[in-house]
């Protein structure tokens, strides 16, 4: 691969991180909603220290700037419990720990669509790891990302992943054209002497 040719990739590669992640005006756009989590069956049980919930068929999650659709969701919160709820089956939720989508996985997020066999969202690190046929479009672009793991990674503008393949808009021709004649190279001026 030419110069030329990596510079025009690695372009194409940085506008696509770019429109892959959010922007933080964007998310500061969006104010926070609940968490909603929909779905035909429900198994919940907690620890001392969080509670798990395990959501399976027409499972349907929706919050800020999100919509995740697929067939089983595994989801892990901690738990904020005061003496008088500390005994309760199910305690006070302080935030989400793992949200792991699996099954015809369906993602919406902005411009961004993502369907996989497998999506493992990691609120306090913002990120989200693709797997089993990721493909991640970017609909502003159109961008699309293809790969045996997609990672987002949100506020950094960064995607990446393994055997990646990248999709854009059509690059004009850079050749030579066929019915021009050639143009003798531009001569430049004389550098000075000292």
């Amino acid at each position: 691969m030419n110069r030329s040719a990596r510079l025009l990739l690695l372009r194409i590669a940085s506008v696509l991180a770019l429109a892959f992640a959010p922007t933080a005006a964007h998310a500061a756009d969006a104010p926070p909603v609940p968490t909603v989590i929909t779905s035909t069956r429900m198994e919940m049980w907690s620890t001392d220290t969080e509670t798990r919930s395990v959501f399976q068929e027409n499972v349907v999650v929706t919050g800020t700037n999100i919509k995740i659709t697929c067939d089983k969701l595994d989801v892990t919160a901690t738990r904020l419990d005061t003496e008088e709820n500390k005994d309760a089956t199910v305690g006070t939720l302080e935030k989400f720990k793992t949200l792991i989508a699996t099954g015809n996985v369906h993602i919406i997020q902005g411009d961004r669509e993502i369907t996989c066999g497998r999506a493992e969202v990691f609120p306090a690190e913002d990120r989200v790891v693709l797997t089993e046929k990721p493909v991640v479009i970017d609909n502003t672009g159109p961008y699309v990302a293809t790969g045996t793991r997609i990672v987002l990674l949100r506020g950094e503008r960064r995607l990446f992943g393994d055997n990646i393949k990248l999709q854009g808009p059509p690059i004009r021709d850079q050749g030579a054209e066929k019915d021009k004649p050639m143009q003798p190279p531009v001569s430049l001026p004389r550098l000075p002497n000292p």
